[in-house]
């Protein structure tokens, strides 16, 4: 069965960095449009980064700027380089593959357990 498995996570002052990691099965990775999403508490999960196969990128414009999303085809990684962190963005972060890439909610895969990121100001 196809897994998603996020680390990275941790506390951090505004205005630090962190890098998460997505570990997926390769039998989706290297032909899916991936994307990393947040989900802050009594709030909507969003998408906040997405990535092509071939590596075009989109973001939302809450972290336009401040993200950058990544991939390394040949480890089955998927990558979310967070710098200029605010407390806004305090949320568990998942990855997911993209089954539209214009489509923000059309994910293949089952959910993953997440990674929690704290921003403290």
């Amino acid at each position: 069965q196809v897994q998603l498995v996020e680390s990275g996570g941790g506390l951090v002052q505004a205005g630090g960095s962190l890098r998460l990691s997505c570990a997926a099965s390769a039998s989706i990775f290297s032909i899916n449009a991936m994307g990393w999403y947040r989900q802050a508490p009594g709030k909507q999960r969003e998408l906040v980064a997405r990535i092509t196969s071939g590596g075009s990128t989109k973001y939302a414009d809450s972290v336009k700027g401040r993200f950058t999303i990544s991939r390394d085809n040949a480890e089955n990684t998927l990558y979310l380089q967070m710098n200029s962190l605010k407390p806004a963005d305090t949320a568990v972060y998942y990855c997911n593959a993209l089954g539209d890439y214009t489509i923000d909610y059309y994910v293949l895969l089952p959910w993953g357990q997440g990674t929690q990121v704290t921003v403290s100001s």
